[in-house]
């Protein structure tokens, strides 16, 4: 059975040094069919967007860019995986890679809030 994002809000709770999203990032996923978009800001985020596809476990493939408070514009790549937590939100394990910067790869979690 698909998860359905739609107009749920996440946040992160861990991420990898190299990651620019902190639990001051707010995430406002939208979903229609399998497609999945999100807009996001917070902490040293001015503005995010992301584009992904959905599929029938709830993993998410997307590309994302922002541009943080130093003005940079950043982009990357990101797989993540769903848990539904025993309060019944989703619970995100992302695997990422950056295409910009030091085209590092990282780890984050995000929760459901």
């Amino acid at each position: 059975m698909m998860i359905n994002y739609n107009n749920r809000k996440f946040r992160p709770v861990s991420n990898t040094a190299n990651g620019e999203t902190s639990a001051d990032t707010v995430f406002l996923y939208e979903q229609s069919g399998d497609t999945l978009t999100s807009s996001y800001a917070g902490g040293d985020i001015v503005q995010g967007h992301l584009m992904g596809k959905v599929d029938g476990d709830g993993n998410i493939t997307m590309c994302y860019h922002q541009i943080n408070r130093k003005g940079e514009l950043n982009s990357g790549i990101c797989h993540s995986r769903p848990e539904i937590m025993e309060n019944g939100k989703i619970r995100l394990f992302e695997a990422w890679r950056w295409f910009t910067g030091d085209k590092g790869t990282g780890e984050s979690v995000l929760e459901e809030i």
